[in-house]
């Protein structure tokens, strides 16, 4: 029985081995003079004698809010408008969605750039988000209203108003994470305005989808909405893939319109989907396999993107369950007091087929190429999972505003107490399947040894977490804001793994412990030329502390996740602009960046066995986008995201090479336009960079599978019409130039998920 008092080991330091800005410029200069015409006071008119008629009435009519432009964020951690905080954030609305049709998150997450999606491995692959975001893994770093989201459940946007993403450490918000930031998921609320919204979906790939948003008042002070799901659907271009499930978010308020006001909502969802394990490499652009190479077959033939390598008895069950209750109470007009109380299980349940090409052998420790392609094969490797994933947390909040002198403030602070819990079953019993012929997959091939069981090993890891924060705009005068913060998180993490049983029967129990203090902090300064534009430079930090992204803790020395490391530490600097143009109906805005992440790597020395902990990885770019209204019948979201990355400090293979699944390169737009007659036209286009899946300082020479994936555009078409008040249509075309691309590849780039072909999508909307 090993316990962390066997743990040996020292505390230790880490080692301390301009046309952005044309662009920047411009977006300012032209903000600039649109403030400066539209603040231009009109000539004085000449006075005009009395009149004896009865003037006539004038009515004054608000303009309607751009659809795809957020003012602000949900959290009440963020105090001021989106155009005043200086960080850059994206805001996704339920419009965009709806238009789109984008039911899931990594759906969602399209209009935004600097994402991109790996392949998981070992019983990972499509079990949940597996998303990088501005060169970092993002995955532990999704949550809702403001609670984190832990676990492997399929995230769907039936109850969602938004998705925030806020880019850049953000560890004064949210507590441990990475460098790249945070993906925060708003939920619908009752309000006291009856509504109620059909929407039934059907298409390619045996599409079916059906979804319901009612929201009826109970009183002037109290209503109750109800979202439903219901879904049966293929994916375009692939056999067998299956996604099947249904979700129920009822939600209850309130006191709306009082100055106390009480929300309670439950979700509870469930999928039952048949898993896509992916689809072999060999034959794409930038497949290699030296063998073949060296006895000259270079003319390999890529295999149907439609096949499917699994079993027709793979499955991925999933599950989630939270019950929410917040109280807000207004202790005055300018303070708040808000209480949240929040428990919520996950889990998922899942066998699925990895598989890779089989097109050489390795004879006496000599690669053989097979040169008949009758011969290739892929392998077939049937991968067990089973997670669960518990949280409760309160949160107890307070805003404010206030004036010392000439400074307003606009203070936001509070305590968080966060337990969370993780379970991981080892499983037994998948079977095994034959290799498959790689170009010719029998989904119905046999499965021997078919009895999946608990195998007895036992993972758990415990972190209970108490944290304080606090963060102050002060407004110096109308030009001149700061924005500070800082958050202090009190962490205990403890690890409980029992082994399987040996062919004696006996089983090894280990139990490691870690506890720190996590210190993370923001600052920004805002500079406001005009009323509706900013100028702003800030710095942000976070940390991830060992066993912070899986609750995993390791008793092996140097490795990251000992509880005698230090936790890796993640710094982010902006320079940026952001301006509200076309009557403050569009958000422009660019942003230059720069994120380093330091401590990320340990080593041990063959010699002395002292450990060392190092590591820095750098990402900068510029990021620029455009989201709301051009015109009030023509909308836009659109944004680039430029960067480049490199390992300041690894191992040796690895310094001073480019950071994996970073692309330099990503682009996304939407964009509809809406005739008087009802008629509805739009489309988008997505184009995301070539994504390397290694990090090597060598000029690397392929010897199997593939380095890196190819570069691609996408492009969408949207058609709606308003047939009646009540109903209208839309009919979405995806991939219209039947693009075959690689939408995420595996580690070893064995690999891959192909993008979805060209699909057609048929929606009725209903309003009653």
């Amino acid at each position: 029985m090993a316990d962390s008092s066997f743990i040996r080991s020292r505390k230790h330091s880490a080692r301390h081995t301009a046309s952005p800005w044309l662009a920047m410029a411009a977006v300012a200069v032209s903000a600039t003079a649109h403030a400066q015409t539209a603040s231009t006071p009109a000539p004085a008119q000449p006075a005009q004698p009395a009149q004896s008629a009865t003037l006539p009435t004038v009515e004054v009519k608000e303009s309607a809010p751009a659809p795809y432009k957020a003012e602000g964020l949900s959290s009440p951690k963020f105090t001021q408008p989106l155009v005043d905080t200086p960080q850059t954030i994206s805001v996704i609305k339920e419009t965009v969605m709806q238009e789109q049709n984008a039911t899931t998150l990594q759906e969602a997450l399209r209009n935004t750039p600097g994402v991109t999606v790996l392949l998981g491995e070992g019983g990972n692959s499509n079990t949940k988000d597996n998303i990088f975001l501005r060169g970092f893994d993002a995955t532990g770093s999704i949550f809702v209203d403001g609670v984190r989201d832990l676990g492997s459940p399929v995230r769907d946007t039936f109850n969602l108003e938004q998705i925030e993403v806020i880019k850049g450490a953000s560890g004064s918000e949210y507590g441990r994470g990475t460098a790249s930031g945070t993906v925060n998921l708003t939920t619908k609320v009752p309000t006291t305005v009856d509504a109620a919204e059909a929407r039934i979906s059907a298409g390619s790939a045996d599409t079916k989808r059906a979804t319901l948003d009612l929201n009826r008042a109970l009183s002037d002070t109290s209503a109750l909405r109800l979202n439903v799901m219901g879904q049966n659907s293929g994916v375009a271009g692939r056999d067998m893939v299956k996604n099947k499930g249904y979700g129920l978010a009822p939600s209850l308020a309130f006191g709306l319109g009082t100055p106390t006001r009480v929300f309670a909502d439950l979700v509870h969802v469930r999928f039952n989907n048949r898993p896509d394990g992916g689809v072999p490499t060999v034959g794409l652009s930038g497949f290699y396999n030296a063998a073949l190479a060296n006895a000259g077959v270079t003319n390999i033939r890529a295999v149907d993107p439609s096949n499917y390598y699994g079993s027709a008895s793979d499955y991925s069950k999933t599950k989630a369950d939270q019950l929410t209750l917040r109280v807000e109470h207004d202790l005055s007009p300018d303070t708040t007091l808000r209480n949240v109380t929040r428990a919520g299980r996950s889990g998922i349940d899942q066998l699925i087929t990895g598989t890779s090409g089989v097109v050489s052998d390795t004879v006496n420790s000599v690669v053989v190429p097979r040169l008949d392609p009758a011969t290739w094969t892929a392998t077939r490797s049937r991968q067990l999972r089973w997670q669960e994933n518990t949280l409760i947390t309160n949160q107890t909040n307070v805003t404010t505003k206030f004036a010392t002198g000439s400074v307003k403030h606009a203070l936001s602070a509070g305590v968080e107490l966060i337990h969370e819990k993780q379970t991981t079953r080892g499983r037994a019993g998948a079977g095994t399947m034959s290799p498959a012929d790689l170009y010719n997959p029998n989904v119905n091939d046999p499965i021997t040894g078919r009895a999946v069981v608990d195998s007895g090993q036992v993972s758990q890891g415990k972190t209970n977490t108490v944290a304080v924060y606090a963060f102050d705009s002060l407004e110096f005068s109308p030009q001149w804001q700061l924005n500070a913060g800082v958050r202090v998180d009190r962490y205990r993490t403890t690890n409980d793994n029992v082994t399987a049983p040996d062919a004696d029967g006996l089983q090894t129990r280990t139990h490691i412990k870690a506890s720190d203090t996590l210190f993370s902090g923001k600052l920004g300064v805002v500079y406001k030329p005009a009323t509706n534009g900013s100028v702003y430079a800030s710095v942000s930090t976070s940390q991830l502390p060992p066993g912070g992204s899986n609750f995993t803790l390791s008793a092996a020395e140097g490795n990251i996740n000992n509880p005698n490391m230090d936790p890796s530490k993640a710094t982010n600097v902006e320079l940026g602009t952001k301006w509200e143009l076309m009557d403050k109906r569009l958000l422009v805005s660019g942003a230059l960046f720069r994120t380093t992440v330091n401590n990320d790597l340990g080593t041990v020395d063959a010699v002395t066995g002292e450990v060392t902990q190092y590591g820095k990885k750098q990402v900068q770019g510029i990021e620029l986008s455009a989201v709301g209204q051009i015109t009030p019948a023509w909308n836009l979201s659109a944004g680039l995201a430029r960067m480049t990355t490199k390992v300041k400090e690894g191992t040796s293979a690895q310094t001073g090479a480019g950071i994996n699944w970073s692309p330099k390169l990503t682009f996304t737009a939407w964009s509809t336009y809406r005739f008087d007659n009802g008629l509805t036209v739009g489309g988008g286009a997505r184009y995301v960079d070539s994504v390397v899946r290694s990090i090597s300082n060598t000029a690397q020479a392929a010897t199997t599978n593939m380095l890196s994936t190819p570069d691609y555009w996408v492009f969408d078409a949207y058609l709606g019409y308003q047939v009646s008040k009540n109903v209208d249509l839309q009919l979405n075309v995806y991939n219209l130039a039947n693009k075959k691309y690689v939408a995420s590849l595996n580690n070893n780039g064995g690999r891959y998920i192909p993008g979805p072909t060209r699909s057609v999508l048929l929606t009725a909307n209903v309003k009653f």
